[in-house]
């Protein structure tokens, strides 16, 4: 049961006190862009019936302790006017603009008149700007979890608070972590988390890519050696092993290790010894082995390109990472991590200096909304990439410089000289048609004609192939690529005979995602993959 504090609840909604998330998401705003860059992943709970304008509603950190408490926009330069925002039966949300007021555009179309949201394009998160100062997530989440330690990990979405979570549960214990999930998500990060809250926190953490280690060296590597074991052993050599004793070995690209040193590793782990090559003798460890992975295991075990005892062997716990695109209340917060280590390094900490308000944000609602709209497939690793090309890109410049990341996430100079571009080249009936006119149904059928070829669908539909990619994002009816299990794709490639194009057309998805996906999952397969 959700606890409401005595404020106008017909607004607003803060999260419960104690530590239990609560059962059904709840209506959220968070906090993309403001001029006082310390309200950025703010947080307000919604009622059915809310408003928003410079007064309302009340927003606070997710977590206590972090200063600020429940305060509203409070910017001069928004009206006080507010948006009615209403929550309908099938989980949909309304947004009704007032006559006159501040201008507000709602996942990149200027708000003229009450538009409607599906349930699933809140459950995305939809991206309101409110003049060039302020831009918000309307989204839906579990209320956060009270108190707990961050471990060291920044964000504060219902994604990181379950990860937290996983963290302290088994922290504390001797058993082996597989740790899976997209690369760029962060797994040596949580796996040095898990060590900081175990009870080998003192001993050493040793971080090995076993992707790295080459076959015929893997086991000198891994289990050490001794003198003249091999030709150029002029010495003894302490491998990874010996030297995570009393500590914690963390396995990177566990998926990628060579068949050959797979069995050897599973008798270590099994043994709690390990042999130098050509040493007299054994020699006893005592290491926790942390394992991640962006592979399927279960998969490449069943295909025997794993063994299924190692597997084993190293999940005796599994966490999965989320994706980027699962927390996307967090890019805000992550982006403004990142610009701030990037600007001290550049000897520019004051832009996004802490309690600075400005009358013009160093970074403006445009783009953090466009950045916010991006899909980020490298992650965590590629959002901290993007704040170093800001930077670099903004240095002397008095707001920043964010071309590049506009273009490549949808929005900007570059990509609307794309649309205009290609809007010419299929006509004058074309050339202005924007893509709040396309209803799912025209977006669908346009899709199914030319067999879910994008680039055709785009031609007919006169927008651009970034638009269209926008559009089939956030259209309910229209499946993701991400969504496919190797199961369906490996009978989509028997029946179609391994061609890209014929498989895209049966599954309904795009080309380009397909073979994505297909990387994704590890599956070689399929002719004419581009």
């Amino acid at each position: 049961m959700v606890r409401k504090q005595p404020v106008d609840v017909t607004t607003v909604r803060r999260p419960p006190a104690g530590g239990d998330v609560a059962e059904q998401p709840l209506l959220a705003l968070t906090v993309l862009v403001h001029p006082d860059a310390e309200r950025i992943g703010d947080v307000a709970f919604l009622e059915s019936r809310a408003r928003l304008s410079r007064l309302e509603p009340e927003l606070g950190p997710t977590r206590r302790g972090e200063g600020g408490g429940m305060r509203p926009l409070s910017d001069p330069h928004l009206s006080r006017r507010p948006i009615a925002i209403e929550t309908d039966a099938a989980g949909g949300v309304t947004l009704a603009p007032p006559p006159s007021g501040t201008d507000v555009v709602v996942d990149g179309v200027r708000l003229t008149g009450p538009r409607a949201l599906s349930a699933a394009q809140v459950e995305h998160g939809a991206v309101i700007e409110l003049g060039e100062r302020v831009a918000l997530l309307l989204h839906r989440r579990r209320a956060p979890l009270a108190g707990g330690p961050d471990h060291g990990l920044v964000g504060h979405s219902e994604a990181m608070d379950r990860l937290r979570a996983e963290i302290d549960r088994v922290a504390d214990l001797d058993a082996p972590v597989l740790l899976g999930g997209e690369t760029g998500t962060g797994k040596e990060l949580v796996a040095r988390a898990i060590h900081a809250g175990s009870g080998r926190a003192q001993g050493p953490f040793v971080a090995v890519n076993v992707a790295a280690i080459p076959a015929a060296m893997a086991a000198s590597q891994l289990f050490g050696h001794a003198r003249g074991a091999f030709t150029g052993a002029a010495g003894e050599h302490e491998g990874f092993f010996a030297r995570a004793d009393r500590g914690t070995l963390f396995l990177d690209e566990v998926g990628e290790m060579a068949a050959e040193v797979q069995p050897v590793l599973l008798r270590a782990l099994d043994d709690g010894e390990v042999w130098p090559l050509g040493a007299a003798a054994s020699r006893r460890v005592d290491v926790r082995v942390i394992a991640a992975t962006d592979a399927d295991l279960t998969r490449r075990a069943a295909d025997g390109q794993f063994k299924a005892p190692l597997l084993h062997r190293l999940a005796g716990y599994v966490i999965r990472l989320p994706p980027l695109a699962e927390r996307r209340d967090d890019i805000a917060r992550l982006l403004v991590h990142f610009l701030r280590a990037e600007l001290a390094a550049a000897g520019e900490p004051d832009w996004l200096g802490p309690g600075r308000e400005v009358e013009h944000p160093w970074l403006d609602a445009d783009a953090m909304a466009a950045l916010v709209r991006r899909d980020w497939p490298g992650n965590v690793r590629e959002l901290r990439n993007a704040a170093r090309r800001i930077v670099i890109g903004s240095r002397g410049a008095s707001r920043a410089r964010v071309e590049g990341a506009r273009g490549e996430a949808g929005g900007g100079e570059a990509a609307r000289a794309d649309e205009i571009g290609e809007a010419v080249a299929a006509g004058p009936a074309a050339a202005g048609r924007g893509r709040a006119e396309i209803s799912a149904e025209v977006l669908i059928d346009a899709l199914r004609r030319h067999g879910w070829k994008t680039g055709d669908a785009a031609a007919a539909l006169g927008v651009s192939k970034t638009t269209l990619y926008a559009l089939m994002e956030r259209t309910p009816g229209v499946r993701k690529a991400r969504e496919l299990s190797a199961e369906e794709i490996s009978a989509a490639e028997a029946a179609a005979g391994g061609e890209v194009d014929r498989m895209a057309e049966a599954l309904r998805v795009s080309r380009r995602g397909l073979v994505l996906r297909m990387r994704e999952l590890g599956l070689e397969g399929g002719r004419g993959r581009g």
